[in-house]
This record gives structure tokens, sequence and C-alpha cells, in this order.
């Protein structure tokens, strides 16, 4: 019976790394495609940078959310069960 239970914290350990790592890698590469996007926009018209930031950064608070709801589902895992 105590082995069962060890295999069952194992799964829930490596669920939570799997979770948090492909949660990750999202906005990861949200985050940069919306740099290199921002970028480019204030490289062909350079007088629009104060509204390409905002929307920049409005932009990657959302990606981020993402992130957060991976590490809460993650943390879930771990603790709870």
């Amino acid at each position: 019976m105590e082995e069962v239970a060890n295999q069952v914290i194992s799964l829930k350990e490596i669920a939570a790394g799997v979770a948090i790592a492909l949660g990750a890698i999202g906005p990861g590469i949200g985050i940069g495609l919306i740099g290199k996007g921002a970028m480019e926009a204030i490289g062909r018209n350079p007088e629009a940078t104060d509204n390409i930031r905002t929307n920049m950064i409005l932009s990657i608070a959302f990606a981020e959310a993402v992130a957060i709801y991976a590490l809460v589902v993650a943390l879930i895992l771990i603790f709870v069960g």
C-alpha cells in the first residue's frame, strides 16, 4: 500500500512539472513575438512609439497571465489531493 502511495506522489510531481513546463513555453514564445512585432513597428513608424509601447506592455501582461494559470494548476496538483 505504501508503494502505491509513493507512486501517486511521484506522478503528481511529474504532472506538476509538465504543467508548468508546457505552461511557460507558450507565453515565452508569445512574449518574444510581441517584442519582435513591436520593434518592427517602431522601426517603421517611430512617431507611434508611445502607443506601440502601451499596447506591447498590455499584451505581455495578458501572455504572462497564462503562465500564472499554469503555475496555479501545478500548485493545485502538488498540494491538493
